[in-house]
């Protein structure tokens, strides 16, 4: 089916460059929490801790669409 594969394989060219904003974000953030304590200002840290956690999810999720694309491309149906 090469619909499933085009598909596969936009959904992943598509979660990377989403991947490619999300670590650049977390670059920003962390010069800017570089002269920062940890708690010190507590929303600061809420944000980071979130944005950590919506990076590590979507990198996740990146991996698993780039296994997706191996797979289609190993066993074509």
């Amino acid at each position: 089916m090469p619909d499933k594969s085009g598909s596969a394989r936009e959904k992943f060219h598509s979660h990377v460059v989403v991947e490619m904003f999300l670590v650049a974000a977390l670059i920003v953030y962390l010069m800017l929490a570089k002269g920062q304590v940890v708690g010190d200002d507590f929303t600061f840290t809420v944000v980071g801790a979130g944005l950590m956690a919506l990076v590590t999810y979507w990198t996740l999720n990146t991996l698993r669409d780039g296994l997706e694309v191996i797979a289609v491309r190993r066993y074509p149906d």
